[in-house]
């Protein structure tokens, strides 16, 4: 690797989160940009989503469904990601609100949230194997795609919608992230093989595509944040929440797969979240503060993996 693009690798992911937490306050520093606040929100929402979607296609463009197979550790990880969010979707549920209720949906959001779109890369990168990421990332989409549609609407029914109408509202939110871009990708291996080599070839600038969704990512996480008026002490117990809920899911991982010789790989399949799906989740369909967990998440997983990559850059060669 060049030094140029060690460099880049390195402060990459830092960079991303000081970029967008610097985009919004220059946003709040020109009024001229302020009659056009809903557009430019609208803009970096579904830019979000795009990247997001467009991030799981370059990882199925790659992988065969051959290629997907389960392993034991597959079955524990899902097991602690979806029965943890049941049980506190459980106690929300019973929840009077204030700030308790609100660090609740917060965790139970850390938890739930599938597999990032570039944990595939990230898990490359250090050494693990991509075909057990991108595993584990289609099983925990699927659970998050049926189950996010039928819990939410039990923790934050809908004033405007019955039930139903309001799952299949979120539902149709869901799919087009978290499925569509699998579906096409396989498509496009078996029905079009030239376009899939080129696609291949373009995958290797996922990594830099991530940037950009992270930093969109923090811009959102940081206006919901501004905008929230929590108290100092209500932002730091979300602090706390969101970093525990990271080393949680991390250390599980590396546990899950420990003996299995995919510590990394299930560490990196179960910590490293997409955080961009939670932010806009959050945002749109339970409290907006809530957004804030998905940020400062995105904070963690993202100081943690660029000191990953730095010890994998850095490491004497034998």
């Amino acid at each position: 690797m060049g030094k140029a693009a060690r460099v880049v690798q390195d402060w990459m992911l830092p960079g991303a989160i000081v970029l967008g937490v610097s985009l919004y306050f220059l946003y709040r520093a020109l009024p001229a940009l302020h009659p056009i606040g809903h557009q430019l929100h609208v803009a970096a929402s579904e830019g979000q989503r795009l990247v997001i979607a467009l991030l799981l296609f370059f990882q199925f463009v790659k992988i065969s469904p051959h290629d997907l197979r389960f392993r034991r550790w597959h079955l524990w990880a899902l097991l602690f990601q979806v029965l943890s969010f049941l049980a506190l979707a459980a106690v929300v549920a019973f929840s009077p609100d204030g700030e308790i209720r609100i660090l609740l949906e917060c965790a139970m959001l850390c938890l739930i949230c599938p597999t990032a779109s570039a944990a595939g890369v990230i898990t490359e990168k250090l050494g693990g194997t991509l075909a057990g990421t991108v595993t584990y990332l289609t099983l925990s989409n699927l659970a998050a795609t049926f189950l996010i549609p039928t819990v939410i609407p039990l923790v934050r029914p809908s004033a405007d919608l019955g039930f139903w109408a309001y799952v299949g509202r979120i539902a149709l939110k869901v799919f087009p992230v978290l499925v569509l871009p699998g579906l096409l990708a396989w498509l496009i291996r078996y029905t079009t093989h030239r376009l899939q080599r080129v696609l291949m070839r373009l995958s290797r600038y996922a990594f830099y595509i991530w940037g950009v969704g992270l930093t969109l990512a923090m811009l959102l996480a940081t206006q919901a944040l501004a905008l929230s008026h929590l108290s100092a002490g209500a932002v730091a117990c979300i602090v706390l929440v969101s970093a525990g809920c990271c080393a949680l899911q991390f250390l599980a991982g590396r546990y899950i797969g420990k003996g299995r010789s995919e510590s990394l790989t299930a560490g990196q399949a179960l910590g490293q979240k997409n955080t961009g799906f939670l932010i806009w989740l959050g945002y749109n369909y339970l409290t907006p503060v809530t957004s804030v967990a998905g940020g400062l998440y995105a904070i963690w997983q993202n100081l943690f993996n660029s000191w990953q990559l730095y010890r994998a850059g850095h490491r004497p060669s034998r």
